[in-house]
């Protein structure tokens, strides 16, 4: 029975390389940004707003420096509303086709695990370059999707524990600063742009965030 089910996720995963490669989407690869929008990917220390003397004001300008990384795809494509997550820098729908399921790592007969292994995956001779890879991959829950929403609603989103998972603010800064799949957002394999800044970085930029009242932008 093992050696059945790896079978299985060996062709689910030759379908998945294949699919990308004949229809040229699924690769993570950014797409030229327009001329006069291009994406920002440095992230600011919080000594850079020291200046701002109203604390609300600072707090809220934390916690916008830190949505570059909370709102970068790389973070995203796992964030979704629809329960079905996204790929790329536009965010487009994934190939093949996948539903996160109640359990958020698939459904059955087609698990994220299938494809998605412990670690990124080279793809050599495509433009896929890589399948992204991390032991706890999995879509985050709907309570947490953040795709199509302002700032000002995903800052009171994350620090809501009837919507976060009862965690925190405390337990939210550890998850941000700390987790290994967050960090993936730095690490995401051939052919993908990392996250602004770093892991250690987003996770000051919180902490001063909470140190100072989460305050949150307006919607």
């Amino acid at each position: 029975m093992p050696k059945r089910s790896s079978q299985v996720g060996l062709v689910v995963l030759a379908v998945a390389v294949s699919a990308a490669i004949t229809l040229r989407i699924g690769t993570g690869v950014a797409d030229p940004a327009p001329p006069g929008q291009e994406p920002v990917r440095h992230l600011q220390d919080v000594a850079a707003f020291q200046s701002i003397t109203d604390t609300g004001d600072r707090s809220r300008a934390l916690f916008t420096e830190a949505a570059k990384v909370i709102t970068d795809p790389r973070c995203m494509n796992c964030h979704p509303v629809t329960g079905r997550p996204t790929q790329g820098d536009d965010l487009h729908p994934h190939v093949p086709f996948m539903q996160g399921g109640a359990t958020r790592v698939g459904v059955d007969g087609l698990s994220c695990s299938a494809c998605h292994r412990a670690e990124n995956t080279p793809v050599l001779g495509s433009r896929l370059r890589s399948i992204p890879g991390n032991a706890h991959w999995s879509l985050a829950p709907d309570s947490m999707g953040w795709q199509g929403h302002s700032l000002g609603y995903i800052c009171r989103q994350i620090q809501d524990p009837a919507r976060n998972g009862g965690r925190s603010l405390a337990q939210i800064r550890q998850h941000l600063a700390e987790d290994h799949l967050v960090a993936w957002a730095w690490h995401p394999g051939e052919g993908r742009r990392p996250a602004p800044g770093t892991q250690e970085r987003l996770g000051a930029l919180i902490a001063a965030w909470i140190e100072t009242g989460a305050e949150c932008p307006p919607e």
